[in-house]
């Protein structure tokens, strides 16, 4: 039997393994691309936007998270991924409730904290504005952040790009409802702009502390939530003079709190996460995918 846990952060799921104890888990089955696959499968799996494996820090935090896409891809970073690991170490009493948790990810070592039952809160670093680090092919233009066009069926598109620990492509729009994400999400995530994929966001401005925020993610797909991608949309917002320091993001799966001072300043997001069941997986069902 393999133990794991389902959690969420504003509908952004997440299956979740504990490999704290037994590090060899992780290297036997869990991070496999076809084991991550079927069982992130809405049908023939548990189904998540995610799989997440909490495995001993190597690199002086307090434990590492690895997270992958529900296509098998690896990722360096998610906001509400790492909120839900957060929330997950301290049901399960790795950690106090309030402790501060350093997390190792790809993208660095991520300080998270619940402040409440179901909020947490967590430090995301700062934004990478280098195109070769984000990375992107767009140059940075007169603001300092990567800018450029990308036209697609005769539509133009203007678009900035991000590093959150992963890549994200924002666009500014009159209305997101009218936005066909399931034409443009596949076509811009996988541009030639953006030699590792993207994440794609398109943002509505209802006030400049009121964001509206669709999303795409890389390696998912549409899902209810990024973190990450909202910490972006603040970052272009702010920088194109359209936003306050802190706003409220409006996710199709609930509202993120975000904040950011400037250039030489961390992001912060503060939001839900919430564990639905744990369970086991069979062994039989485990000898069908390994």
């Amino acid at each position: 039997m393999l133990n794991f846990s389902k959690y969420h952060g504003l509908g952004n799921d997440f299956i979740l393994f504990d490999a704290l104890k037994n590090r060899n888990k992780e290297n036997e089955i869990l991070s496999k691309p076809q084991f991550i696959k079927r069982i992130c499968d809405r049908r023939f799996g548990v189904g998540a936007d995610g799989l997440i494996i909490a495995s001993p820090s190597e690199q002086g935090g307090d434990v590492k998270m690895r997270i992958f896409n529900s296509d098998g891809s690896e990722a360096e970073m998610c906001g509400n991924g790492i909120r839900c690991l957060c929330r997950f170490l301290t049901d399960n009493n790795h950690f106090d409730d309030g402790e501060e948790i350093r997390v190792e990810t790809l993208a660095g070592l991520i300080i998270s904290k619940p402040v409440n039952k179901l909020d947490v809160l967590v430090n995301m670093g700062r934004p990478t504005l280098i195109s070769s680090k984000v990375p992107t092919l767009l140059p940075v233009g007169p603001l300092g952040l990567p800018q450029g066009q990308i036209e697609i069926d005769g539509e133009i598109f203007e678009v900035c790009s991000v590093g959150m620990g992963n890549p994200h492509l924002v666009i500014i729009v009159e209305d997101i409802k009218s936005i066909q994400l399931e034409k443009y999400g596949p076509i811009l995530e996988n541009h030639q702009l953006f030699p590792s994929k993207t994440n794609v966001h398109f943002v509505q401005l209802k006030s400049r502390v009121d964001l509206n925020l669709l999303v795409w993610e890389r390696g998912s797909g549409p899902t209810l939530a990024c973190g990450t991608g909202a910490c972006a949309a603040l970052v272009v917002c702010k920088m194109l003079g359209l936003c306050e320091s802190q706003v409220e993001i409006k996710l199709p799966g609930g509202s993120l709190k975000v904040s950011w001072d400037g250039i030489d300043s961390s992001v912060f997001i503060t939001g839900e996460a919430i564990g639905v069941f744990k369970a086991s997986l069979i062994p039989n069902y485990i000898n069908s995918i390994s």
